[in-house]
């Protein structure tokens, strides 16, 4: 989380509905070999939790459950040239957006996981346009079986949010639209839009 305290919107909404829009994100816990961190698909349960799968033989499979774990998402990003302020001399930055969680961990029951991956499947395969969205039915049983055996599911009970939105929020109204036009110029236009939208 960045320092300053401008960037932090704490508007929870908020936050849900990027961990929704992303849906992947990095675990990363101690393990007795040190620090690790895994990539994987995450799903907010909308009451305080998020769920995610790792791969068994992942080196953080057998060493979650029970630990505390930080999670972080991050959202869209871009380089900001010093030559886009109008009013001040500065030097380049980075705007960007992440959020971190952190919590305790409990692996998942298999009926927990499978409901997990159908939901998961389900919430991607409606962003999707055209044709029948897949689902769990139209694959061999045994094949999903042979699958699900391959992955671990945990469950992360959130106990802080940490929200970034560097956005440009310490400079002028000026600044920031000149800003956001050379974001979206640089081909970083989901940034800009955010700086449009949610800084002051």
């Amino acid at each position: 989380m960045h320092p300053n305290p401008a960037y932090r919107l704490d508007d929870r909404a908020l936050h849900e509905a990027l961990l929704d829009e992303v849906g992947f994100g990095m675990v990363f816990a101690p393990t007795p070999d040190g620090p690790r961190v895994v990539h994987t698909p995450i799903i907010s349960t909308g009451d305080g939790a998020v769920q995610f799968h790792i791969a068994r033989g992942n080196a953080l499979a057998k060493h979650l459950a029970g630990e505390t774990a930080l999670i972080t998402v991050n959202g869209p990003d871009g380089y900001v040239s010093p030559r886009w302020y109008l009013d001040r001399p500065t030097v380049p930055t980075w705007n960007f957006v992440a959020i971190e969680i952190e919590g305790r961990v409990r692996r998942m029951e298999q009926d927990g996981l499978i409901a997990m991956l159908d939901n998961l499947s389900a919430r991607h395969e409606a962003r999707i346009e055209g044709g029948k969205n897949w689902t769990r039915e139209k694959l061999d049983p045994d094949l999903f079986r042979r699958m699900l055996g391959a992955i671990v599911g945990f469950e992360m009970e959130i106990q802080a949010w940490r929200p970034t939105f560097k956005l440009g929020q310490d400079d002028s109204a000026a600044d920031r639209a000149s800003i956001a036009e050379g974001l979206e110029a640089s081909g970083s236009p989901a940034i800009a839009q955010l700086m449009r939208t949610l800084a002051p």
